[in-house]
This record gives C-alpha cells, structure tokens and sequence, in this order.
C-alpha cells in the first residue's frame, strides 16, 4: 500500500492522471500540431486566420480539393550546441507537420480565395458563393392532332 510522503504526494494521483494534454504544450518549441485557427464571417464571405508560430511561409501549402481548403504545414529544425571542444552539449531535433481542412463548397476556385502569410498568420479570405441552381429545363411534347 503506498502511503503519503512527507510532502503530501504519494506517487499514484500522478501515475493515475489521465487527463487530456493541454492543447497549448509546447514542442521543442513548436506548438504540438494545433492549428489555432479564427474564422470571422463578413457580408461578403469569411476571414480564416491560422496561427502558425515559427513556421516560414515556405513551410504552409494550401490546395482545394473536392470542395474542401486544405491547409498543411511542416518544419525540420535542428537545435545542435556544441562546446569549445566540439562535445555536444545538448542536440534536439523537430520534424513535424500537420494538416487541417476546411468546407468551402464545390464552386468555390483557386482564384476566389486570397492568401496571405505574415508574422506566423496565414490569413485567408473565403468568399460567400451560392450553390448555382439547376436551369429548370421544360420538357414539352409534341402533341399530334
């Protein structure tokens, strides 16, 4: 049976805590594949802004695909410190990526969204569209009298 430390942990509440990570945990100081993400709905469509803190614009690929805006990042970051002597004093190394799709509808182009990435913000601009109805096509037939 464990019994309680002097300092009022016994071990088990810690090895027993199985709570969910906070989503703001940091990663080799990378955030831990979360695209913190803001979409405003304007009159004349949405504004999406996705935070993507030390990332480089070459680093974020967005494409449209069957209606959906996919959004995706990588990074490949080397932390490498070596002493005088050319001893390794720490080496840290972060390859990750991560990806997050959107719905934006069928009739939506490349050529309707506006794309900008500064100070590790890609900002989006979505425009509204509706659906383009079905021209109602009449049928008629030929009556023979």
């Amino acid at each position: 049976m464990l019994m309680p430390s002097i300092f009022g942990n016994d071990g088990w509440n810690d090895w027993m805590d199985f709570s969910f990570p906070d989503m703001d945990r940091m990663f080799y100081g990378k955030p831990s594949n979360v695209m913190k993400t803001d979409v405003k709905e304007t009159d004349a469509g949405y504004e999406v802004d996705i935070e993507l803190p030390g990332f480089q614009k070459e680093d974020v690929k967005a494409k449209l695909k069957d209606g959906y805006l996919i959004i995706s990042a990588s990074t490949n970051t080397n932390n490498d410190q070596k002493d005088e002597n050319g001893k390794y004093i720490r080496r840290e190394r972060y390859m990750g990526n991560m990806s997050r799709s959107f719905y934006v509808g069928k009739d939506i182009t490349e050529n309707d969204i506006h794309a900008k990435f500064e100070n590790g913000i890609l900002k989006l601009a979505v425009p509204k569209k509706e659906p383009e109805k079905p021209v109602e096509e009449n049928h008629y037939l030929t009556i023979e009298g």
